[in-house]
């Protein structure tokens, strides 16, 4: 048996992977800006989580499916409003009236993604409407490392045992929700066989270098009931995974989980685990692969600044931070050298 070195507290979370940068909420908007609507419009695919906090008489609840179609099917008809077809989410029951609602949108040939976050306000006449909490773009590590955009379709069978499907994936996304049931989804990549791994009834992946929120991980410990949806570029074949999360330090499982000769700070457990292989219609409505010419009229340098400058956050960091991204192509250079020498 592996020795139990279990993460229960935000003192030794912060103590295996750093405390977050103060200025880190300065990229959070609480509205749609000019470049969420054109990144929308752009996206032809949406990760989407959904679901409660526990109740006197219902335990908490997380689902993350699918939605996809031709750039567009999602709208924004104001600042703090999705709309998104019903028709085009995999498993669209899984949104209900007052639900957290966690959004991962992805633009063809683009490594960043948009997380919008918010709630389920009404679910009628074939629309999910979302009333918008927080807007923000994510780095690109998840992608570059998945090679998610250089797949072309896949034209042999993928495997259907749930442990080789795994071990073939190179990207996921997480959901996960707190006690408030503010629901969030957080993506993942790397190489096959070094992202995903199911072993002795439950699924394990690692934490790399990303963003530094950590929502995900502070919502595990407060709520740790927990679901992925796994990628396979270039397959509509997905699987989903839904149990129950706990945080680890364990040596042995950590070094399984080596890319590079960088072996990960923490391993993430899920236990009582349900799993899921379905064939996703909405990945084959989105095209994905072969991608395409990346949306003009995107700059994710600017769109980082851009929030940054829009942020409510106040005090002597946010004006320092302002005042450093008022350089020229500063933000761009910073961007180029994580994204070259922080990957793992």
């Amino acid at each position: 048996m592996i020795a139990d070195q279990q993460i229960a507290d935000i003192q030794a979370l912060e103590s295996c992977i750093g405390k977050a940068p103060g200025a880190l909420d300065l990229k959070v908007i609480d509205h749609l800006d000019r470049w969420a609507h054109i990144w929308i419009a752009s996206s032809t695919l949406l990760i989407a989580g959904f679901g409660a906090s526990a109740q006197h008489d219902a335990p908490a609840s997380i689902g993350i499916t699918l939605a996809g179609g031709r750039c567009g099917f999602v709208t924004a008809p104001t600042p703090g409003q999705l709309s998104i077809p019903l028709h085009a989410l995999d498993d669209a029951e899984l949104a209900v009236p007052g639900c957290g609602f966690g959004g991962l949108f992805l633009s063809p040939g683009w490594g960043e993604t948009l997380r919008v976050n918010g709630r389920v306000a009404t679910v009628e006449a074939g629309m999910v409407r979302i009333t918008v909490e927080e807007c923000f773009l994510h780095c690109a590590k998840a992608l570059i490392r998945s090679e998610f955009w250089k797949a072309q379709p896949v034209t042999t069978p993928t495997p259907t045992a749930p442990a080789e499907f795994a071990e073939s994936v190179r990207f996921l996304a997480l959901a996960t929700i707190n006690e408030r049931g503010h629901a969030d989804v957080s993506p993942k990549g790397d190489p096959a066989g070094t992202l995903l791994k199911i072993a002795e009834g439950e699924a394990r992946f690692a934490e790399r270098p990303g963003n530094r929120r950590a929502d995900s991980f502070r919502n595990m410990l407060t709520q740790p009931r927990a679901a992925l949806l796994l990628i396979i570029p270039g397959s509509p074949q997905v699987a989903s995974i839904s149990g129950n999360a706990r945080m680890v330090t364990d040596p042995a499982l950590r070094e399984a989980f080596m890319v590079a000769g960088k072996i990960p700070a923490l391993v993430t457990q899920l236990r009582d685990t349900d799993i899921r292989l379905y064939t996703s219609q909405a990945l084959q409505r989105a095209p994905l692969w072969p991608a395409g010419e990346r949306a003009p009229g995107i700059e994710p340098a600017k769109i980082f600044t851009d929030h940054v400058k829009l942020s409510k956050e106040r005090g002597l960091q946010a004006s320092l931070a302002r005042g450093l991204l008022s350089v020229p192509g500063l933000m761009r250079r910073g961007l180029d050298q994580d994204y070259k020498h922080n990957l793992y």
